[in-house]
Formats: C-alpha cells, structure tokens, sequence
C-alpha cells in the first residue's frame, strides 16, 4: 500500500504515518517527495513524503458482506471501460474504507472527486440492502491514490488561508462550494 503524508519536518511526517497506520518505523520505507522552503525572515518549511508498506492483513475481505462491496466496486469499474482493484484500507464498526488502485485514477476521481463521489453513493446504496436496520451508521468510503487525504489538506490550508486574510482585511471571503461529504 502506498499513502501520503506532510509535516513540517520529515521526522514530523514520518511520526503522523506511525501515528495513523498503527506501524512501527521498520515496517514500512519512506520516499520523499517534496521539500519547500519559504519566507525571507521567518523560515518555514514542509515536507511530503509517500510511504510504502504492506497491509495484507487489513486487506482480506473478513466475511460475504465484504467481499460482495469489493466485487461490485471492481465491476462498477470494469462497467465503466477500466480496470482496477479493489482492497480494504480500515474497517471499524461504524466505516468501511476502500482503496481503488488504478492506472485511470484522474478519470475514476473525476473533476473535484465528483466520480469518486458517485460510485461512492451507488456503493452505499448497493450496501444499504444488505445492513440490517439496527446497524444503518456503517458508511463505506472509497478512495484513489490518497485523494480523499490531500483534498482534505486543501480544504484546510485553504480555510485557514482565507482565515488570515478576514483577519487583515476585517472583510468576509467566501470559500469554494464544498460537497456534503467534505
């Protein structure tokens, strides 16, 4: 599997993917792939890095409920005209995270993840016949190549963004249109 993750340092980004996939520093490698530096007087600076691990574990469908949303995911795709694979990122009781591993992935994300969104929804209506009314909160999420993780970190650089300047210019700003989801 592979994930994302920025920090101000590498040490500090490499601490958020031990903190969030739950490994220890041996059991995954570690690709830098940005490093910026900016401002004149005041230094700040950010890495991002990709890290590459193997969850196989994670990744085995645990009963028939998971194995039918993975089958029908990977033939929404396949109905779609491309080929992907489909594989469990997290489950908890309340969420069901799937990853789609593509080489289509801008198509299968779509303009500000509008496809993602959609197969997203016929996913949950496709599981909303098989959960039971007494657990109706499960919601399966689908993700691409981390996607869902960096538009988050857009969104939120761009709030505070936005924040600093209400805060100079004592004037409102209007943010991009978010989906409900976001």
């Amino acid at each position: 599997m592979i994930k994302e993750f920025a920090g101000k340092t590498e040490k500090d980004a490499i601490e958020k993917a031990v903190n969030e996939l739950g490994l220890k520093r041996d059991e995954f490698d570690v690709e830098i792939l940005e490093t910026e530096s900016r401002g004149f007087l005041f230094k700040k600076s950010s890495v991002r890095i990709r890290i590459h691990y193997n969850n196989d574990v994670k990744s085995i469908p645990e009963n028939d409920f998971e194995e039918s949303i993975i089958t029908f995911t990977r033939d929404v795709i396949s109905k779609m005209g491309y080929k992907g694979q489909v594989v469990i990122l997290e489950r908890t009781e309340s969420r069901l995270m799937l990853d789609i591993i593509t080489e289509d992935s801008a198509i299968i994300i779509g303009k500000r993840g509008k496809n993602l969104d959609a197969i997203q929804l016929l996913v949950n209506v496709y599981a909303g016949k098989f959960i039971d009314k007494d657990k109706s909160t499960l919601r399966i999420i689908l993700d691409v190549e981390n996607y869902r993780t960096r538009r988050e970190d857009n969104i939120i650089r761009s709030a505070l963004k936005t924040a600093e300047i209400v805060c100079h210019t004592k004037s409102s700003r209007l943010l991009e249109p978010l989906n409900p989801f976001e």
